[in-house]
This record gives C-alpha cells, structure tokens and sequence, in this order.
C-alpha cells in the first residue's frame, strides 16, 4: 500500500536526520523554516507557516524556540506583523546542516542509482498535487 510504504520511508528518512543532523541540535521542523528564511528572508510569520504547512500557534512556538537560540530574529513590519531572518549564527548552523544533509542525500542516490532520487521526487510533488487539488 502506498500511504504504507510512503510512511515508513518517511520515518527511516527522519530517522537519519535526528543521526546527522540532529547531532549539530537541530530538528526536522527547525530544519524546514530555516532553508525557507533563508531562500525567502524576510516572508511574515504567517507566510512561512503556510508554506511549510505548520499551523499558526505551533509556528509561533518554533519561531521562539529558533529565536531563543539566537538563530533567528523577528524584525517588525508594523504592530501586528514580524518578518524573519537568520541570524549569523543561524547562517552557520543552517551551513553546518546543509553540509551534513548533502550527505544524506548522496546517500540516497546511492541507495536509489544514478537519477532515481530525483524521478522519486518529482514523482512525490505530482502525487501531492495531483492529491490537493
């Protein structure tokens, strides 16, 4: 079954991360926000939350968390809105992870052969969409 096989690919796939990437003190969800500030710096609150599919609340408690730790920083629009941004030190925590998951997708290549991981993910966002709409 589908849904089946998806889902236990997807927690050996997080399994890896919390051995690699979760060394360095980072979790998948941290993970996630930070690559869209960091490729979109600047996006409100909501922005990120809706494109990373985390609801409002969650989000907010994340975005603490990350500014806690001195990875992020909110930065006021107006009285109502923040935009986000990476921190220096969240630049360099967000490199340090992106180097170790390079790793781990090499390993999926490996795992896969030449080209198989990038025909699985196109395969994954066709059946996303294909299932939102």
């Amino acid at each position: 079954m589908t849904g089946y096989a998806l889902r236990r690919a997807q927690i050996a796939v997080f399994e890896g991360f919390r051995r690699t990437v979760g060394k360095i003190g980072l979790r998948p969800a941290q993970f996630s926000v930070m690559i869209v500030i960091h490729r979109t710096p600047g996006l409100k609150q909501t922005e990120v939350a809706n494109a990373l599919g985390i609801q409002r609340t969650n989000f907010v408690a994340m975005v603490n968390e990350l500014e806690r730790l001195g990875w992020v920083e909110r930065r006021a629009l107006d009285r109502r809105s923040h935009a986000l941004h990476l921190t220096r030190a969240g630049q360099g925590k967000l490199s340090e992870a992106m180097a170790i998951e390079r790793k781990q997708e090499a390993l999926y290549d490996k795992i896969l052969g030449p080209g198989e991981r990038l025909k699985l993910l196109d395969m994954l966002r066709r059946l996303q969409v294909g299932l939102e709409a």
